[in-house]
């Protein structure tokens, strides 16, 4: 085996921070974001895997962290990356209210398929942005929510909003699959992207090989890091379009980084989701300007880490929950190579 090259559990906890970041709105289920950042010598890293996820999936988020903490981020091909809004799972009428937030962007990615809502409601949902903004362009994610039948039945409904993709519109590689092709079949020109079926598979490249979506949707964490994300995207030859996993303004700027690297980028990228949070880390927070995020580091301010402190008994689960990580991390040091 390898030599472990991560750096030590006593430097990972004397450079970590645990916070507690208020939403300005409910997204998956929560209205506060916790999240570990550490420093190293190269800047910082976030460990911010949500607390569902056990410690095996945690693993390259910590990777992901300790890289963009010791080592420089790839060179950008590009200043500026596109950005487009999110808008949650809300009711019709908030709409306006969510996408103000945002300022002018270019996209509008739609949350749907939400548990304890109907078709109904997405297709108000996606109407409204539509009616606020005529010439955006729109994608729908549906993590996962639907059947192939509820899938299909969905976005042929969707498609006359005109549709950008839809980003998983079934739970897995087949379902994936399934539905684009009966997509294809029926002639609705909505490509599908896959999310989850890269990030939480073991094979990220699985879904490429099936030619089961049109393009991929890459985060840095799940992935193990800038480098790791790359090497994906090259590997599986498939566009890509790169989002957040609500994070602090520390991990949106390893998403930039990774955005900034991409040899293309035909889409605006979910990395502007620092408009759903009430705070962050850093008093010059990655917040879109103009639809775009320019390519530059968000200094960690100590005061706003004291602020958003969590409470002692959450920074202890954290802690906790880094030393388990940790020692897995250390037993697999090929993660995000």
């Amino acid at each position: 085996m390898e030599p472990n090259p991560y750096p030590g559990l006593p430097v990972l906890r004397d450079g970590a921070h645990v916070v507690s970041l208020p939403m300005r709105v409910k997204f998956r289920g929560i209205l506060h974001r916790e999240a570990l950042v550490l420093q190293g010598p190269a800047g910082w890293g976030e460990f911010s895997p949500f607390p569902e996820y056990d410690d095996d999936e945690a693993v390259p988020w910590l990777a992901s962290a300790v890289k963009s903490a010791w080592e420089p981020f790839p060179q950008p091909v590009r200043s500026s990356v596109p950005v487009n809004a999110t808008v949650p799972a809300v009711a019709a009428d908030q709409v306006e209210k969510v996408l103000a937030r945002f300022g002018a962007v270019p996209a509008v990615k739609v949350k749907v398929a939400e548990r304890g809502q109907v078709l109904a409601n997405d297709l108000e949902r996606v109407s409204e942005v539509r009616r606020l903004l005529p010439d955006a362009g729109i994608k729908v994610d549906a993590n996962g929510g639907w059947s192939v039948e509820e899938a299909v039945h969905a976005l042929t409904l969707l498609s006359e909003y005109g549709l950008e993709y839809a980003e998983q519109p079934a739970a897995d590689i087949p379902g994936l699959r399934a539905v684009r092709l009966e997509l294809a079949r029926r002639q609705i020109p909505v490509p599908v992207a896959a999310d989850e079926s890269v990030r939480k598979e073991s094979d990220p490249l699985l879904v490429a090989r099936e030619d089961a979506a049109d393009l991929l949707v890459v985060k840095v964490s799940p992935l193990g890091g800038v480098a790791r994300a790359l090497e994906v995207v090259a590997e599986a030859g498939l566009p890509a379009v790169v989002s957040s996993a609500l994070d602090t303004s520390v991990g949106i700027r390893a998403g930039v980084a990774l955005a900034a690297a991409l040899p293309e980028l035909p889409f605006a990228c979910g990395l502007g989701t620092l408009s759903l949070m009430e705070g962050d880390v850093s008093d010059q927070p990655l917040l879109p300007d103009g639809g775009a995020l320019a390519v530059r580091d968000a200094p960690v301010n100590p005061d706003l880490l004291e602020r958003y402190a969590a409470a002692p008994d959450r920074q202890q689960w954290w802690l906790e929950r880094l030393e388990r990580v940790y020692a897995k991390l250390a037993l697999a040091p090929e993660i995000g190579r």
